[in-house]
């Protein structure tokens, strides 16, 4: 049976950081407009692109939701607590 914390930790090891996802991301931007490429590799581009767009998203999406999860309790300390997935 697959370990899911095994599994997470070997995909947080395989996706960048969003900064540097983010950095990569505008960097093939850059280098599409620049009209020096040939069509095979601004397909190549694209993809990779596409592929950072998603990783993007998805560290973004985590974000918001622990963001969501923390609420301050009546003595100001911040605290997690339950989000209801049914709303979504």
């Amino acid at each position: 049976m697959p370990n899911p914390s095994k599994n997470a930790a070997q995909n947080t090891a395989k996706s960048p950081q969003f900064e540097e996802a983010l950095k990569k991301l505008e960097n093939i931007v850059e280098a599409m407009e620049s009209d020096d490429l040939p069509l095979e590799t601004l397909l190549a581009k694209y993809e990779e692109g596409s592929k950072l767009v998603k990783i993007c998203q998805e560290k973004l999406a985590d974000a918001e939701l622990k963001i969501q999860q923390l609420e301050k309790n009546a003595a100001g300390e911040m605290k997690l607590k339950p989000v209801d997935l049914s709303e979504e």
